[in-house]
C-alpha cells in the first residue's frame, strides 16, 4: 500500500486548522452573546456629565497651574 505523506501531512493540517478556526468562531459568537445578555439586564448607569466634566475641568487647570509654578520655582 503506498501512501502519500505530503498529502497526509496537508489533510491533517487542515482538520487540526479547520478545528481552531471552528472553535475561534464559536467563542467569538459566546462572547458576543453573553456581553448583549450582560448590557440588557445590567445597564450601565448614566450620570449627568455635564457638570462632572466642568468640576472636573475646573480641578484639572488649578492642578496643571500648580505643577507649572512649582516647576518653574523649584
Amino acid at each position: 500500500m503506498e501512501t502519500n505523506l505530503v498529502l497526509e501531512g496537508f489533510k491533517f493540517m487542515g482538520l487540526g486548522m479547520g478545528t481552531v478556526f471552528l472553535f475561534l468562531i464559536i467563542m467569538i459568537l459566546s462572547m458576543n452573546a453573553m456581553a448583549a445578555i450582560i448590557h440588557r439586564f445590567f445597564p450601565e448607569p448614566q450620570l449627568n456629565a455635564a457638570t462632572n466634566v466642568k468640576k472636573d475641568n475646573k480641578k484639572i487647570v488649578a492642578a496643571i497651574t500648580a505643577a507649572i509654578k512649582h516647576h518653574r520655582e523649584g
